[in-house]
């Protein structure tokens, strides 16, 4: 078998889609023909999409707050778990936080994130988070 011209044939006969859709049966499918309900994930696969989301989180920070860097390792984990959970934009809406961060006042931070919206939402992770962002080490 050559595996190079099937993969070829089979993105000709099934189209490549970066998005879900319905297939023609009803069955959610994306890639090149995965039918996404009867065959999940797996665990190579979902390892791969996580590295490529955390690489682009770093990238959107690195982008739009380059002092990011400037915090300790814990804190930038809780800066890109939030940035991983509400996207770059949202996250760019906590202002006073963010404000914060920069000038290192660290405590403060840690209480804008949780007189949020988005702390009713996630509940735990965000007590979670706003205690790394006092703490500042794992």
């Amino acid at each position: 078998m050559d595996r190079d011209k099937l993969a070829a044939q089979l993105t000709i006969d099934e189209g490549r889609r970066a998005l879900i859709y319905l297939d023609s049966v009803g069955k959610w499918t994306g890639g090149v023909g995965r039918n996404l309900v009867d065959r999940p994930f797996s665990d190579d696969e979902i390892d791969l999409m996580l590295k490529n989301d955390i690489d682009l989180v770093e990238k959107e920070l690195d982008r739009r707050l380059p002092w990011w860097r400037d915090m300790s390792a814990a804190r930038q984990n809780v800066l890109a778990n939030m940035c991983f959970n509400l996207g770059i934009t949202r996250l760019l809406g906590f202002t006073q936080a963010l404000a914060h961060m920069r000038s290192r006042r660290y405590d403060a931070a840690a209480r804008e994130m949780l007189d949020s919206k988005w702390a009713k939402q996630v509940g735990d992770r965000a007590v979670r988070l706003a205690a790394l962002m006092r703490k500042g080490e794992f």
